[in-house]
């Protein structure tokens, strides 16, 4: 098989079980490497094919070219898997290192300046985001059919799931979330299901169209800058969520089932509050260092036990 038939079936598969912007970034990647190996037949190439272009990319980051090579593994295993190749040239190309940092979180005083600088349309939007700490493409696609005022909660679904499936969940309503999607559902349009859409130019049609949001980036760094406040983007709203509960000490199974995590390991990456036990144990800490130097004869238990 050729490179690119390989190519663009992966693309189909990718655009019909994952998300729109999963598929967006298989499609960016996917012109670089066909610049690169179009012709090629995949049977025919190696690691060291690959390696070159991934350290090209490296220049860019190490974390751009980590992600070029999960994308070609997969690529690979991909047509391996359906027995239309024979083997994966990307195993053995090693992951390059990258320095791994603390999410920036936005703080409450912030969150709230950006919401409030926004325009009314736009607050609404901030607003379910934050109070229901969904993704941004699982409040685009949010209808009315998923929101139940009776009983408080509505229903978010995710693609993020083993298999493509769309997986709901149920997340509770807080009281603000209750009086702003209250309000939009008293001045919504009946012809339209969803709870927020648009009127777009659809270049294919060359036509006005009415749909949902399918992305919603690019004004976030505009309403940060008007507000006076470091850049964030709607995911960080997901991070400082997740740090209030888990600084409130709420049940970590609990957060994970509000985020829609199937791993615990992955709501560990979101929490990044101090827990009090943490806080606790450095005061003791503190309190015997100090002690020792205030009273340079009080001995460790260590120091205790080896002087008999």
């Amino acid at each position: 098989m050729e490179f690119l038939e390989l190519v663009n079936r992966r693309l189909d598969h990718v655009k019909a079980y994952n998300s729109v912007s999963h598929y967006r970034d298989h499609l960016y990647m996917a012109k670089r490497w066909l610049k690169q190996w179009k012709n090629r037949n995949c049977d025919e190439m190696t690691a060291d094919d690959i390696e070159p272009f991934v350290v090209k990319r490296s220049k860019v980051s190490n974390f751009t070219a980590n992600k070029e090579i999960r994308a070609l593994r997969a690529l690979f295993n991909f047509g391996v898997k359906r027995r239309w190749i024979s083997s994966n040239p990307t195993q053995g190309i090693p992951f390059l290192p990258v320095v791994k940092r603390m999410k920036y979180v936005p703080t409450k005083g912030d969150v709230l300046k950006v919401i409030m600088t926004a325009k009314p349309e736009t607050q609404d939007y901030l607003w379910v985001i934050k109070e229901t700490m969904g993704r941004m493409g699982e409040i685009n696609r949010l209808t009315w059919r998923d929101v139940n005022f009776e009983e408080r909660y509505v229903i978010l679904y995710t693609r993020k799931k083993k298999g493509g499936h769309l997986t709901p969940r149920k997340v509770p309503m807080t009281n603000r979330l209750f009086q702003v999607l209250s309000h939009r559902y008293t001045h919504r349009d009946k012809k339209h299901p969803w709870v927020f859409w648009h009127q777009y130019w659809d270049r294919k049609n060359q036509d006005w169209s009415e749909g949902p949001y399918k992305e919603r980036k690019k004004f976030m760094k505009t309403l940060c800058k008007k507000a006076g406040v470091r850049y964030f983007r709607f995911h960080a709203l997901r991070h400082f969520g997740a740090s209030v509960l888990d600084y409130a000490n709420v049940n970590i199974g609990s957060i994970q089932r509000i985020l829609g995590h199937e791993n615990r390991t992955t709501t560990e990456i979101y929490l990044h509050s101090v827990g009090e036990s943490e806080r606790e144990a450095m005061k003791v800490y503190e309190e015997f260092t100090e002690k020792s130097h205030t009273n340079p004869h009080i001995e460790t238990k260590k120091e205790l036990v080896q002087n008999g």
